[in-house]
């Protein structure tokens, strides 16, 4: 059978690490980061997800290594589910397939954290932490593989650094049988009830998460099913309904809300996703270890000999077919023939290794793990995929590991050894023809396909990386092939990136129209410069990071905006997957970093994946910009007062605003412990809604961290309205609930200077009953520019 190891990313501006594809021809599995923009660049590649069910993460459980997990789930979840309404269809099995997902430590807190934008029905998700004390042995003392399957055995390396500090939560083994929510999490034990150990607190931890993780993908929640309750417990927004007394029908509620006649009136609303009623999740803390992964065949059949076939008068055709397969026969004489005897002896599999090695610290326990020395796992390894760390390429540790192994093929991926070059062909090549006809708003989008390292934001302050003897650097396309025999393909390495080939594709007639319309606006240069005195600050800029839907594009990436206010700073309203990607492919290294440094507020209209799953990212880059990835241990609550007492020191805190629905500022805060990201230096701000009907306007809470015990009070305090202005650069935020998702909104933002600008999302735009309460608030102009790979602002 046929397999091999495609590398489908390398680490550029578009995609932040290193995918790769084992593909069999009855299945496929991805192995390395997901993070960001990888289903992107698997569209990119041509290649489908229908037959992958088992992913593999490599490294720590950081957001550049799972950023892009989420929105693959929810893909995987829907091909699934219309192949299975067209097997029902033909009469075929439709019993749900399992996904399968392994990875670092507090991968199941990582998906858990997202139940409240991410869920479907009818797909097992099997998600499995892998720790360093995990290892089970065989009754030989070998490693035994954490996954095995028809096609191959998987080994996994979870590797502790050598500076790590010691764990203050101990680890258990993984329990495999999932557990419901309710039967892990009653209330908490009473005060004179047995104390629970370190470990039995981290085993019942680890299943509550696990229940969640598995409600959020398998639960029999309905949309249709309705529950009864008082009027004056219903959390809005959302859709209620009542009974009609006479007709006994279920419409819809129109009536007051509360209703000061009958506050506890019956009505009928819809009950949440089961995993979203889970308020907090159990403490965590970020874990060290990064994971690798060994990956061997299973023996393959020998050689058919057709001289024995003959000699044991087996006839051609069908009989050699089946012995071929394994079977045995009954020869021209009625005598069994097995396949062994018209085989050559069977031999091992082929394998390769997959490596992820985040920094030096984590060499010197990687190459002294047992693994290595272990035959059953280590003969018939051809290769080693090496995903490493800026720095790490020139350890004289790990180049001497390389070389005491040549028989071994070493592709290293690294931006010590890659450069920044196009992982979106189709959109690069769009945005230069874009260019071609309104060069002031379409920019050639920022790459570099010889600076090794790469240029950066910030730089990584390593260096080239002089690759050990017959080592090789990772390329899009490159193949490894295992099996019928080990060889490097480098016939499917994709081509660099061509512009001018990308503009000889614009039509003549495009050109010339567009120089047309380019003379006109030139001739009417006073009128428009007339105009552009009206609009107030015109020299603001809007630049579209991403105009695309849910569903990944070859051609627009998910939604994003950017607002550059001169005198006040950047605001980013949304921040779909990928968003830094596409920053770093609209500005220079340099021009970003200021960009950055100048970000003030990050808005985000409503929870749905393709609208959020790129803010980890942006605020991990703000965050070493601008705090050195330094933490501070002062709370927001505690700047905040601080800031009452003093004002003065407003100037002086260089926090980064998320403004948001309550649910959105609680999701960072429980994806917080998993990685410092930035958490600490914000001001996770909840939002409430304008309303005519309460005589109410928007105001902004200082929301803290969700608490697992229910004993425990959340503090909130809202923002003194005088205070917008030296935190967030706003006189005023004002916002309305939309029809469009529970806690979805529309917003207004007000500029010192009474400069309004509307920053609703397109799919968010006020409608007709809440357009009175954002009267006054319409979209002013300014400047606007494409995003570099995407549409027109």
């Amino acid at each position: 059978m046929k397999s091999y190891i495609q590398i489908l990313t390398t680490p550029t501006a578009d995609t932040p690490g290193t995918t790769l594809l084992l593909h069999f021809d009855n299945k496929r599995y991805l192995f390395g980061s997901l993070g960001e923009g990888t289903q992107r660049a698997m569209n990119q590649m041509g290649t489908r997800m229908l037959k992958a069910q088992e992913l593999f993460v490599t490294g720590r459980a950081e957001w550049c290594n799972t950023g892009g997990l989420m929105g693959m789930m929810l893909t995987l979840s829907d091909i699934l589910a219309a192949s299975n309404l067209d097997k029902r269809d033909r009469g075929l099995d439709t019993t749900p397939k399992v996904l399968s997902m392994f990875g670092p430590p507090n991968l199941n807190h990582t998906i858990a954290a997202c139940r409240r934008f991410v869920f479907r029905k009818g797909m097992p998700i099997n998600a499995v932490d892998i720790k360093d004390e995990d290892v089970q042995k065989d009754e030989n003392g070998d490693p035994v593989p954490i996954f095995v399957d028809s096609n191959i055995k998987v080994w996994a390396m979870s590797v502790t650094p050598t500076d790590a500090e010691s764990p203050a939560r101990p680890s258990v083994p993984s329990n495999s049988r999932k557990r419901s929510y309710d039967e892990v999490h009653g209330p908490e034990p009473a005060q004179d009830a047995p104390t629970e150990s370190p470990e039995e607190a981290a085993k019942r931890y680890e299943q509550i998460t696990r229940s969640v993780v598995n409600d959020m993908f398998n639960s029999n929640w309905r949309l249709d099913a309705l529950s009864e309750k008082p009027l004056s417990e219903v959390k809005l927004p959302a859709t209620i309904f009542i009974r009609n007394r006479e007709t006994k029908e279920i419409e819809k509620y129109n009536g007051p809300i509360p209703d000061p006649a009958d506050p506890d009136k019956k009505v009928l609303v819809r009950e949440p996703w089961p995993a979203v009623k889970i308020t907090a999740l159990p403490p965590t803390k970020p874990a060290p270890q990064a994971v690798s992964y060994i990956i061997r065949n299973h023996p393959q059949r020998g050689k058919f000999l057709v001289q024995k076939a003959i000699e044991h008068g087996v006839p051609k055709g069908a009989l050699w077919a089946k012995l071929q397969s394994g079977e045995s026969v009954q020869n021209e004489h009625g005598e069994t023939i097995t396949s062994d005897m018209v085989l050559e002896p069977p031999r091992r599999g082929r394998g390769i290794a997959i490596i992820d090695v985040p920094s030096t610290s984590y060499v010197e326990p990687l190459i002294q793990r047992e693994e290595w020395s272990r035959e059953e796992i280590m003969n018939g390894v051809d290769a080693i995929v090496w995903i490493l760390g800026p720095g790490v390429a020139s350890s004289p540790a790990l180049k001497n590991f390389m070389e005491e192994r040549p028989h071994m093929k070493h592709v290293i991926s690294s931006v010590d050894a890659s450069p920044n070059r196009i992982s979106f062909d189709s959109i690069a090549g769009a945005t230069m023809r874009l260019g071609k006809i309104d060069g002031k708003r379409f920019g050639v989008p920022y790459y570099d396909d010889e600076a090794i390292p790469q240029d950066r934001f910030v730089p990584y302050g390593s260096q080239k990386a002089q690759l050990p003897e017959g080592a090789q650097p990772a390329e899009r396309g490159l193949v490894l092939q295992l099996e019928p025999k080990f060889e490097v393909q480098e016939k499917g390495i994709v081509p660099r990136f061509d512009p001018e080939k990308s503009l000889q594709e614009i039509p003549e007639e495009v050109l010339s129209l567009a120089k047309q319309v380019r003379e006109s606006v030139d001739n009417s240069g006073a009128q428009l410069e007339k105009w552009r005195r009206k609009i107030p600050m015109p020299d603001a800029e809007i630049i579209a990071l991403g105009t695309g839907s849910a569903l990944p594009s070859k051609y627009r990436n998910v939604s994003a905006t950017l607002v550059r206010v001169p005198g006040y700073g950047s605001y980013l309203l949304d921040a779909g997957e990928n968003t830094l990607g596409q920053l770093q492919r609209v500005f220079k290294p340099a021009e970003l970093h200021e960009v950055l440094k100048e970000l003030r507020v990050i808005w985000m209209s409503h929870m749905h994946a393709d609208h959020i799953l790129g803010i980890v990212g942006v605020i991990k880059a703000w965050y070493e910009v601008v705090h050195n990835k330094q933490p501070t241990t002062e709370t927001a609550l505690e700047a905040l007062a601080a800031i009452k007492d003093n004002p003065s020191l407003a100037s002086e805190c260089k926090r980064l605003a998320v403004i948001s629905d309550l649910n959105m500022v609680n999701w960072l805060a429980e994806y917080a412990p998993v990685e410092d990201f930035g958490y600490s230096r914000l001001w996770p701000l909840a939002i409430s809604a304008n309303s005519q009907a309460r005589n109410q306007i928007a105001t902004l809470r200082l929301q803290a961290p969700p608490s697992f015990l229910p004993s425990e009070t959340v503090r909130t305090v809202e923002v003194p309205r005088e205070l917008y202005a030296p935190l967030f650069g706003l006189q005023d935020v004002q916002a309305v609930f939309v029809q469009h998702c529970h806690g979805a909104r529309a917003v207004s933002l007000t500029w010192p200077d009474e400069t309004r600008r509307d920053a609703s999302d397109p799919e968010c735009r006020p409608f007709k009953p809440t357009v009175p309460e954002v009267a006054g608030c319409g979209a002013g102009g300014g400047g606007g520019r494409g995003g570099g790979q995407d549409g027109c602002g």
